[in-house]
């Protein structure tokens, strides 16, 4: 069993900043990759960012160098500092948990198993 808890989402105007976390129990959380996705009204879900087991990164493009994620296993947390916030990354955010210990693949939202109930992020023009 695990559980996710987003927090941190809100109404920014265009350039601001927020910072997502996400807390986690249930599960031996250093051996899983975790993952941010978007949702907006209409589209699918979207990858935003991953964090691997062994801590490496991956990032949309249309998130690079804007966004960055982060872990702290002895939390439990995984965290999304987002920087430079535009209009189109108005969206639900959810925190995922990867199905599968030391996995190699983060961009998919069917390989992750347990989600968060999301977090709305609106950025105003």
């Amino acid at each position: 069993q695990v559980q996710l808890v987003e927090s941190g989402g809100g109404l920014v105007q265009a350039g601001g900043s927020l910072r997502l976390s996400c807390a986690a129990s249930g599960r031996t959380f250093s051996r899983y990759a975790m993952g941010w996705f978007r949702q907006a009204p209409g589209k699918g879900r979207e990858f935003v960012a991953a964090i691997s087991w062994s801590s490496n990164t991956y990032y949309a493009d249309s998130v690079k160098g804007r966004f960055t994620i982060s872990r702290d296993n002895a939390e439990m947390t995984v965290y999304l500092q987002m920087n430079g916030l535009k209009p189109e990354d108005t969206a639900t955010y959810y925190c995922a948990v990867h199905g599968q210990p030391y996995s190699v693949g983060y961009y998919y939202a069917p390989e992750y198993d347990s989600w968060g109930q999301g977090t709305q992020v609106t950025v105003s023009s």
